[in-house]
């Protein structure tokens, strides 16, 4: 099992997938590492000899925000925006979605499970 910045990789995956578990690491990432130390898309993490994981944990360490350097810098970009009370940070902060989607009926994954306001009373009319 090869082990990668603290991350346990899975052997019968194909090596661009098997990076992709490492947060900070898509596929274009996963596709750069490989090509710079020198090894095929296709080969199985469990088939990479010691040399060829102390290659791409030498290229990770080395030029890459991963897993939680990555993780902290997102979060700061996230509470930047929050201080200076930007919209995005405004809706940050209110757990809406930031991106110019719409709420009136989707977004239930950002702003959580559905809180029932009751509908208003109607007034009874005397005689």
């Amino acid at each position: 099992m090869a082990r990668i910045s603290g991350i346990d990789l899975p052997k019968n995956k194909r090596s661009e997938i098997g990076l992709t578990y490492i947060y900070g690491i898509g596929r274009s990432t996963a596709h750069k590492i490989l090509d710079a130390a020198g090894i095929g898309y296709e080969k199985r993490i469990g088939d990479l000899s010691d040399d060829e994981v102390a290659k791409i944990r030498s290229i990770i360490t080395g030029d890459m925000k991963v897993e939680g350097a990555a993780r902290s810098e997102t979060q700061m970009n996230i509470k930047r925006l929050m201080d200076i009370n930007c919209y995005r940070g405004l809706r940050h902060r209110k757990g809406l979605p930031v991106r110019g989607q719409r709420t009136r009926t989707n977004a239930r994954s950002r702003k959580g499970k559905r809180k029932t306001v009751a509908g208003k009373k109607k007034a009874i009319a005397k005689k």
